[in-house]
């Protein structure tokens, strides 16, 4: 799969300038824009809308992307996750602070 990641100063692990610890390796497709973006901050400054987030009843959909092994994920999978499904990458435990920006709770 080769999909793009949306953000400031991407590497190639889908970490940017705003969140680049070695387990930041998560992309988040924005339900407003249909775009993966390495974060919520790299979205708010390149889109001229308001992000919004995935409603309960759409967390079974693949909007999660590991960077380490580009697998995708539901939102299902992600939230029950410490790593990658697929890879067992690490992913970063303080995520969990903005799921807000992304989810419905």
């Amino acid at each position: 799969m080769d999909e793009i990641i949306f953000g400031f100063q991407i590497d190639g692990k889908t970490r940017c300038i705003h969140h680049c610890t070695q387990a930041d390796v998560v992309a988040i497709k924005m339900k407003c824009c249909n775009k993966f973006y390495a974060c919520i901050k790299c979205h708010d400054e390149m889109e001229e809308h308001q992000a919004e987030t995935w409603s309960k009843s759409e967390f079974d959909d693949k909007v999660v992307l590991c960077g380490n092994c580009r697998s995708e994920m539901t939102v299902n999978a992600y939230l029950s996750a410490k790593c990658c499904p697929d890879c067992d990458h690490e992913f970063n435990d303080k995520c969990k602070n903005h799921l807000h920006y992304y989810f419905d709770a």
